[in-house]
Order: structure tokens, then sequence, then C-alpha cells
């Protein structure tokens, strides 16, 4: 129910594949999903990473009929709170994520959401945090640490307490949102935004996106020392002499990720 292709050029798709079910995951498909994540995070051939549901819906979501075979009382987490690859797959990536979202994506389906560097959705995306309808928290952490950053607060909390709907163009108009595009075209613009980011050195990229997630959760001080050495790092890197020589030359560049 997990499927992947990676294109010649480094774009990689990543398919919730169970529309049967709309694409509700399962312990074992939660364990293939982050496991996949992790190798294409580890692939140097990967520039650029899309996750999308089929069947016209991203995940609805934990199964409960799965779930509902460990009893919650003797019921696990998932990992230790050091394992953050665990409960936050996508930002731990250390390529671009971005989402392409088509219908319901609730619950789990809207924390992998959250993970999302970029989020292009359909005009029938609907985004749900309905975990206090089940007497749960946001179930990766990302419900309660990523989207009140992503939305403010109160905007958060509002969602999180009610369990309501965040329809697609409510979250293009508060920027959850990133692009807003017909069903049909989903696709096409989630690629079209891929190829954007080919233009940049996959080093850079890497090193960008570990910047600002990281520095979410650290002082100035702290966010500077890594800043200092990225920048130290990148002055003497095989992409950044390309990039300089490209511009001098006038031709695109030809950057290999060192």
């Amino acid at each position: 129910h997990i499927k992947y292709e990676l294109a010649s050029d480094g774009v990689a798709t990543l398919t919730i594949d169970r529309p049967e079910k709309r694409n509700a995951m399962t312990y074992a498909m939660l364990a293939a999903f982050t496991g996949k994540v992790a190798e294409i995070g580890a692939d140097e051939r990967v520039r650029v990473l899309i996750v999308t549901g089929s069947g016209g819906t991203f995940c609805a979501g934990t199964d409960l009929a799965d779930l509902a075979t460990v009893p919650g009382e003797t019921r696990g987490v998932r990992g230790t709170h050091e394992e953050v690859n665990k409960w936050w797959p996508l930002v731990q990536c250390p390529v671009p994520v971005i989402g392409a979202i088509d219908g319901f994506a609730v619950g789990m389906g809207a924390e992998f959401t959250s993970q999302c560097d970029v989020r292009i959705v359909s005009t029938r995306a609907r985004f749900a945090w309905n975990f206090a309808h089940r007497g749960l928290v946001p179930d990766t952490g990302a419900g309660s640490w990523i989207l009140p950053r992503l939305l403010g607060h109160s905007r958060a909390l509002r969602l999180l307490y009610s369990g309501a709907f965040l329809e697609a163009a409510e979250a293009r108009d508060i920027g959850y949102a990133n692009a807003l595009v017909e069903p049909e075209k989903l696709a096409e613009a989630a690629r079209e935004e891929a190829e954007r980011y080919l233009q940049s050195s996959p080093m850079s990229l890497r090193k960008m996106k570990s910047l600002v997630w990281h520095g979410l959760e650290r002082t100035v001080a702290e966010h500077m020392v890594d800043h200092v050495q990225a920048m130290s790092d990148c002055f003497k890197s095989a992409d950044h002499k390309e990039g300089v020589a490209s511009f001098l030359e006038r031709r695109p560049a030809k950057f290999i990720g060192r």
C-alpha cells in the first residue's frame, strides 16, 4: 500500500495507495511509510520528494479497526521521544518534501501534511485534526508543535479543540496551502513545483532545510553556530564553485550535490 517511484531527474513520488479505505494507515503501512522515507533520505539520487495519496484522498488517518486490535491499556506508542524519525519522518527527510494533497487529510493524514515543507492542494482537499473526537492528542506531535508555528496558536488551537474541517480555500487563504488547483491538475502542479527546486544546489537545499527546521527550536545564538558552519561548508563546496561559474559563463548550472 506504499508505492514509490524515482524519476531520472531525481524527483521521487511516494504514494499512499489504499483507496478502498481512503488510504487509512495500518500499523504495517505506517512502518513501511516511515521506513521508505528514511531510505529516500539516504539516497543521494533523490533531489525532491512528492508525497501524495491515491483515489482522490490523501490519507484518512489511522485505520481504527486495525488500532482496535490492540487494547489501549496495553498499546505502546511508536517510539521514544528521541526517535524523531518515527514521529516526523517527512521533517527528518533531508530533501525538500512537497505534499500533493487531494481529498481528505484527517488525523494522522493531517499530521503528515504539516510535516511537508510545501503543500499543493486540490480544491476538494479537507484537513481535520480530529483527535479530541477520539480521546487523543495529535498523534505525531505535529499538530501541537508544528501547526501552531504555521498558523499561530489561536488558529491551531481552534482546529484542535473542534476537530472541524479546514477547507481547501481557507487553507490557502491562511497560508497553510501554498497553491490551490483543480484535482486533475494536482500531480502536474506538484511536479512543476519540484522542477523549480531542481535548478538549485542539492547541497544548499539540504542545508537550508536543516537550518530552518532546527532553527524553530533553538536560540539565535545556537542557530548561528550551525549557520556559520553551513556557510563555511558551502564556500568550500563544488556546488558553490559551479554556481558562480555558471553565472559568469551565462549557462545553466550542473550541480553535483557536494
